[in-house]
C-alpha cells in the first residue's frame, strides 16, 4: 500500500506536516498558552520550515527518479539537523539544576550586538531558558515532541529517497 503512494503526495504530506507544526507552535503554544520560544525552539522551527520548503519545491517540480531522491535526501538532511538541535534541547532539559547553564541575553539583543557566527554558536549551545519544561503532552515536553516529529519526518524522507518507484519496476 505504501509503495503505491505517489512521490508527489508524500512530499505534499511533508509540506502539510511542516505547516501544521508551525501553526501549532505559533498559534497554540505562543498565542493560546502564552509560551515564548527559546533560542533552541526558534532554531528547530528554522529546520521545520526548511524541510517544508524543500518538500514544497518537490511538489511543484514533481521530479522523476533522481530528483525524487535528491529532494528526499535534502528533506532528510534538514530534519536530521533539526533532530540534532532538538536532542540538545532535550539533553538540557534533563540536566540536574546545578548543571544548567546560566540564562543568556535575548536573541534580538545578540543579533544586534554580536557577530552572527558568535550569536549562532550561543544559540546552538542553549541556555537556562532552554532547560525549562513549561508544557507537556502525554508526558513529553515540547522539545521531546519535536524530536519525535523530526525522527518520523527523517524516516519518511529516507523512505522517499530510497524506495523503488512504480515507474522503476
Amino acid at each position: 500500500m505504501l509503495q503505491s503512494l505517489s512521490p508527489r503526495l508524500v512530499f505534499f504530506g511533508l509540506v502539510l506536516m511542516s505547516i501544521f507544526s508551525m501553526l501549532f507552535a505559533r498559534l497554540y503554544l505562543e498565542e493560546v498558552l502564552d509560551l515564548a520560544a527559546c533560542p533552541l525552539c526558534m532554531t528547530q522551527r528554522v529546520f521545520v520550515v526548511q524541510w517544508g520548503a524543500i518538500a514544497l519545491i518537490a511538489v511543484l517540480h514533481n521530479p522523476r527518479r533522481w530528483g525524487r531522491r535528491v529532494y528526499g535526501a535534502l528533506c532528510a538532511l534538514a530534519a536530521t539537523a533539526g533532530g540534532a538541535v532538538a536532542s540538545r534541547h532535550v539533553w538540557l532539559q534533563h540536566l540536574p539544576p546545578e548543571q544548567v547553564p546560566a540564562c543568556g541575553p535575548s536573541l534580538e539583543y545578540m543579533l544586534e550586538t554580536l557577530p552572527f557566527s558568535e550569536t549562532l554558536s550561543i544559540v546552538l549551545m542553549g541556555d537556562g531558558n532552554c532547560a525549562d519544561t513549561l508544557w507537556t503532552f502525554l508526558g513529553l515536553s515540547i522539545p521531546e515532541q519535536t524530536l519525535a516529529l523530526f525522527v518520523v519526518v527523517t524516516a519518511i524522507c529516507l523512505w522517499q529517497a530510497f524506495r523503488k518507484y512504480p515507474d522503476q519496476v
